[in-house]
């Protein structure tokens, strides 16, 4: 196998190239481990590795083989250190154990070979952390690869591998993946396991899974990875059949809502509007009925409760970093939003606390009732195309309520789906002027999953986006024979 072969495949094609025995895992381990050193040298997408050889998996697996890489985020492999993003951790942490979907990954047969670049404990929509510097966006590398997940989307979208982890507390699945033009689902709250060390990551607005290059290598990769364990705080429904069986399935004719105006209030640039409108123009060509609306919403409690619950929540991160390493947070360690939002969320009382809790209950409550009366959303998925690098300065000198602020107007579509913990999918269906990725969000109630892929595979066939490749990719950079 040549680079151009292996670069060209999904994770499922891959797979099955594999276990055919035209190539083994480990000539598909070597390609990738080159791959991920060279693209890491010019967009700095690695924060670990890439390894001498790959972490322990099944061989049996339904990836078996399949390079992947995990976030400084979250999920963690026993013995690899993790940094999370800041330099309070300094050289890294080092667990004894996975993670349950560690675990996860390694029975899927996955074959892990770094850890991918975060920004500062992962509150950011682009990745830019001090402690590793900025990763760069591959199809135009003065641009942000978005964030959190910016290094997993950069090694996916450059073909070094497949598909890799990515975790989402307010967009950071989905908007690395419409900075990279992947796809990235993320799930119904509770739908994949984020323990031992933890329940409901961020109050429950964290959601764990991956960014891939086709909607049938989400679906699989959900199918392998969605199990609960015991001590779970709840088991969600299972779907009615295996996810990867969606993708094949017809949607049926759905009621879509489609809706292109910030809820923040802020700029929208036209491109997005106008690639919302032409997807919108395509389900109604597929027979969907489709028409504009929009949940009601009061942007400035939700804003609100963003700030209580991320800096309550990374104030709780930074005091187990300290007990851990007997480290003492503060401004020479953390970055100045980060530490502005640590001490903001050390004084967080009970009651404001429980009233953010109470506005996300409120705002589940209309998000559910809309959804009586759709099917599914349309939005966009970022405001604008990859803005340049810098855009988010994490290191600015702002208070909590300014850097939240700050970080969803740029972000205004993806969070509301955090704060209901419903699922919500970007897509890459279509591209800038400049040559830049846009991505097209469509969200839908709570256990949507199934509907969700049905209608993405519906608009993959529709829309397809395989034949594009930025200009940074791993073809670009090793010979055809390598």
């Amino acid at each position: 196998m040549n680079f151009d072969e292996y670069a060209a495949l999904d994770a499922t094609a891959l797979a099955a190239v594999i276990a055919s025995g035209e190539v083994t895992a480990d000539e598909v381990a070597a390609l990738a481990t080159e791959a991920i050193a060279r693209v890491d040298k010019e967009l700095n997408a690695v924060a670990e590795g890439p390894f001498d050889r790959p972490l322990d998996h099944a061989a049996d697996g339904r990836f078996a083989g399949v390079p992947f890489a995990i976030k400084d985020l979250v999920c963690h492999a026993a013995g690899v250190p993790t940094r999370m993003g800041t330099r309070l951790l300094g050289d890294g942490y080092v667990p004894a154990a996975d993670t349950h979907l560690m675990e996860r990954f390694r029975a899927a047969g996955l074959a892990t070979l770094a850890v991918t670049t975060t920004p500062e404990l992962g509150f950011n929509g682009n990745s830019e952390a001090l402690a590793y510097g900025s990763t760069r966006n591959p199809w135009h590398t003065a641009h942000s690869a978005g964030g959190s997940s910016g290094g997993a989307a950069v090694l996916v979208a450059t073909g070094a591998v497949p598909l890799a982890h990515a975790n989402d507390g307010g967009g950071s699945i989905r908007v690395p993946a419409a900075c990279n033009g992947l796809v990235g689902l993320k799930p119904g709250r509770g739908r994949v396991p984020s323990g031992p060390d933890g329940a409901e990551g961020l109050y429950g607005m964290g959601a764990e899974l991956a960014v891939t290059r086709t909607v049938r290598d989400t679906a699989a990769l959900l199918d392998e990875v969605a199990v609960s364990y015991p001590g779970d705080p709840f088991v969600i429904a299972p779907p009615a059949r295996p996810w990867a069986q969606e993708v094949r399935a017809d949607p049926g004719r759905l009621r879509i809502a489609v809706h292109t105006e910030s809820w923040a209030g802020s700029y929208v640039d036209p491109e997005v509007a106008r690639a919302v409108e032409e997807t919108a123009r395509v389900l109604e060509a597929a027979g969907h009925r489709v028409e504009h609306g929009t949940p009601s919403l009061t942007w400035e409690a939700l804003l609100h409760a963003n700030t209580v619950l991320w800096s309550s929540s990374l104030a709780g991160s930074v005091a187990w970093i300290e007990a851990l390493t007997g480290a003492t947070a503060g401004p020479e360690n953390l970055e100045r939003t980060t530490w502005s939002c640590v001490e903001y969320g050390r004084r967080v009382d009970a009651v404001t606390l429980g009233t953010a809790l109470t506005t996300l209950n409120t705002v589940s409550r209309e998000v559910g009732r809309f959804f009586t009366e759709y099917d599914l959303l349309l939005t966009p998925t970022l405001n604008t195309p990859a803005p340049p690098l810098g855009h988010l300065d994490a290191n600015a000198d702002l208070s909590a309520f300014e850097w939240t602020a700050r970080i969803f107007d740029a972000c205004s579509f993806t969070s509301l789906f955090n704060q209901t913990g419903t699922p919500a999918i970007s897509l890459p269906l279509a591209m800038s002027a400049q040559g830049l990725p846009i991505g097209v969000q469509l969200a839908g109630p709570a256990c949507s999953e199934a509907m969700l892929l049905r209608v993405a595979a519906q608009l993959e066939k529709a829309m397809p986006w395989a034949d594009r490749r930025p200009a940074v990719h791993a073809t670009t950079l090793m010979s055809p024979t390598a």
